[in-house]
Order: C-alpha cells, then structure tokens, then sequence
C-alpha cells in the first residue's frame, strides 16, 4: 500500500523551513490505519515480541493497537511527572536544549523482548533514549518500528546494531 498518500505535508510548522508530516489523515482511515498496524505487528510478532513500548505521545498512537493486535503489553515513555510510581529516567540532547523520558520501574521485565514503536525517526534521539530506559530494566530491545523514517537526519546512526522496521521513508 502507498501510505504516503495518506500523509499531509505542512510546511513551515512548528517552525519556518521544516516540512512537518501529518499522519492524521492515516489515522482517520480505518482501513489505512488498519492496515499499517498490521504490517508493524507482522514484523513484531517473527521477531517474538512480549511487550511494546512508545515514547509520549504519538508512540501511544501507533504502539497500543499493535500491542492490541498481539495480545501483549504496552508500556509508554512519558515526559517528566506524567507517571505515579517509582520511576527510571534518562535524559537526552535534542537539537535546541535537552529532554528527559520515564518509565515505571517496573514496565519491562528482565529478559522481555520488546519492540519500540513511534510515528516517527527523525534524528533518533528519542529513540535511543527510549532504547537505553528499555535496557536499563532488563529488557532486550528486539526491533523498532515507525510510520516514517526521515533518511536525511540520519537517526539510524543512532541506534546502529538495532533491527528498524518504516513503512515510509522520505
């Protein structure tokens, strides 16, 4: 399936010169949406996946029905203050400033093989935070999952020696 048809192109948001890809309209089409969850949950499901995570927020968007479809847990990564229990944190450069991600201690279980999902790669340093919060809980990062992968920011320097799975690729 074409799943580039089915993204908006905004230019200038969030910011003037930067080409922001909407998967809302993906989203809106059940059969579209369906179809792409399916896809990332085939590729979960030979790598024997036990339990997703997604970083906040969009992570939860594509990440929950894949846990759904497979019948396993979803864990997400949340920005700071966003969780009630005891936490793990990991703190990570971005492109003006730093970030910080969460999550509960006891999200993953030693030995569980996960796949991180996002809408989106850009310049993977969400995901590699969301990769080393994984680890940090014993849990072994199988594969990762995106709707998009932005080839020209290069994320995947980011996370070498970790399998990636993109429907889309611009």
């Amino acid at each position: 399936m074409d799943y580039k048809q089915y993204v908006a192109n905004v230019p200038d948001f969030p910011e003037p010169g930067v080409l922001f890809r909407d998967i809302s309209p993906l989203m809106a089409n059940g059969p579209v949406y369906s179809a792409a969850t399916d896809e990332i949950a085939d590729y979960a499901q030979k790598l024997g996946t036990e339990m997703i995570v997604g970083p906040e927020a969009r992570g939860f968007i594509v990440g929950c029905p894949v846990a759904y479809k497979l019948g396993v847990g979803f864990s997400p990564a949340r920005k700071k203050g966003k969780l009630p229990r005891e936490t793990v944190s990991v703190t990570y450069d971005l492109e003006y400033g730093q970030a910080s991600l969460y999550m509960q201690k006891d999200a993953v279980q030693p030995g569980q093989k996960v796949l991180v999902v996002d809408d989106l790669m850009a310049t993977g340093g969400t995901l590699a935070a969301t990769i080393k919060l994984v680890e940090e809980l014993g849990g072994i990062v199988v594969g990762t999952a995106f709707l998009i992968e932005l080839t020209d920011l290069h994320g995947r320097d980011k996370i070498k020696g970790y399998d990636m799975f993109t429907l889309m690729q611009y």
